[in-house]
Order: structure tokens, then sequence, then C-alpha cells
């Protein structure tokens, strides 16, 4: 049954009027006989940092893969900045940046090149797209890397290029899929600051699905996920209402599963 915890995400800026970066709405997916996701329903509001935390299976991929239409939802509503996925997919993605959990850059193009290729799918100019790129690499430190190949970088620095081209046009919602899976403790908090700082700085809206809970911070929006349904929505201080000690507990409490080796991972990946 799915907790009910009310709270407000704390941000740097006021979030905009208007419809929340992201709505889904009581979606079920299956597999065959398997069902994925069941009766899935969640918000992130514009500006927000939103957990969607869970173990392995959880379904956080599968969600992943219906909010970007790579698999079509076949039940429910699924909105991003007020445009259904399935009935206006193109108003809806437009709005939507992503990096996956599995690596997508050419290694054998430049950073800059990279970054131009996607500018291109979504109709934006050369010159134009040069001119964005010099930002969005500033924006996330790497401007003196243009013109460097991906393979040269490493695997932190091959994240925040992702971001940065996820950011190219524009984007209201950033969904990102386990994003710091692969890094070293180092690059994974640095990674997890640059995304906060593009919140304060760009009112962007996103959704960061982990299994790590260290990367949530106190004033966040959580989403707990567990085998396909929706267990707890609210903010942080709302999931240690119940007495918990700390959010670790009180996901387990939720999932009802042993802890895992590590004290700061709630489970393997999605």
């Amino acid at each position: 049954m799915q907790t009910d915890l009310a709270g407000t995400q704390r941000s740097a800026l006021r979030p905009p009027e208007g419809p929340p970066a992201l709505a889904v709405e009581n979606v079920t997916h299956r597999f065959g006989e398997r069902t994925a996701l069941d009766d899935v329903s969640l918000t992130v509001p514009r500006g927000s940092f939103t957990a969607l935390l869970g173990p392995n299976g959880a379904g956080k991929t599968t969600l992943f893969s219906l909010i970007t239409r790579l698999y079509d939802n076949r039940s429910g509503a699924i909105r991003v900045l007020g445009h259904n996925v399935r009935g206006e997919p193109a108003a809806a993605l437009s709005r939507l940046g992503v990096v996956f959990q599995a690596r997508t850059l050419d290694l054998d193009l430049t950073v800059q090149q990279n970054l131009l290729y996607h500018a291109t799918l979504h109709g934006i100019g050369f010159r134009r797209a040069r001119q964005r790129a010099l930002e969005v690499l500033a924006s996330v430190g790497l401007a003196d890397r243009a013109k460097d190949k991906v393979r040269q970088l490493s695997g932190g620095q091959m994240r925040r290029v992702e971001i940065a081209r996820a950011l190219m046009h524009r984007p209201e919602l950033l969904l990102l899929d386990e994003p710091t899976v692969g890094l070293d403790i180092g690059s994974r908090a640095a990674l997890v600051e640059e995304v906060r700082r593009l919140i304060a700085s760009e009112g962007i809206g996103v959704l960061w699905a982990t299994h790590i809970i260290e990367e949530i911070r106190p004033g966040d929006r959580i989403v707990v996920l567990h085998k396909g349904r929706i267990r707890a929505e609210g903010s942080h201080e709302s999931l240690l209402a119940g007495g918990a000690p700390d959010l670790s507990s009180a996901f387990l409490a939720l999932v009802g599963e042993a802890p895992s080796p590590s004290a700061t991972s709630v489970g393997g990946e999605p």
C-alpha cells in the first residue's frame, strides 16, 4: 500500500506556476505476464530535485523508458509540462532531457561534435548550436575540453558531457537514470552537486533515479519504488516522520528488505 507523505520541496528558485515538470498517472506496464509497473503515479514539480529511490528490479528503468517513449504506455497518462507523451510526443519530448544509465556518447567524436549532432536532431542551426555548446560545457565545467575526443575523458567527465548534451535544447525536465553508476566517490559527489546547481540556476525539474541513499539530501522530494509499485512519495523529512532514525532505515521499513552490504546503497541496478 502506498504511504501518503506530505511535504514541500525546498529549492533555490520558486517553482513557476503551471503544470508540473512531470506527472505520471496510474501507469501500468507488463512484459508478457510479468507486471513491471503497477498503477504508478508520481509528480516532479518544476525546479525540484526528486529522487526515484528503489533497489534492483524496482521498475525505475522501465518507467524512464515509458516517459521517453522507448516503450508505449498502454494505460494511464504521462505528461511533461502538461503535454501527454502519447498524444503530443513532439511537444512533450522537446521539453525533456535524458541521461540514460548506459553511456551513449560517440567516443571517436570530440565533445563538441557530440553536442552538435544532438543539436541537429533538435533542429538547432549550426551557428546557434556552437554557441549553445560553449554555454552548456561552461555550465558543467568542461569548456576547455570541447575539442578533445570523448575517449580521452574520465568517467565522471563523460557523464558531465552527457548532461551538457541533454541541456542543448533547453529542456525543462531532466531525467537521469542511475547516472553515477561506475563513478568513484569524488566524481559521484561532483556530479550530484552539478545537477543541483543547474536546478538552482535554471529552475529545471529533475527526476534522479538511484539506489544510493547518500545522493539524497534533506529537502529533496523522494519517491520510493519497489517491485513496480510506489510505496511512498513526499519529502525527505516526511519519510522520517514515522520514527526511523535515518533514511536507510525508513526505506528498508517500506520495502521490507534486509540492508545491503553497502551502508549507503539500497540494491543493485534497476
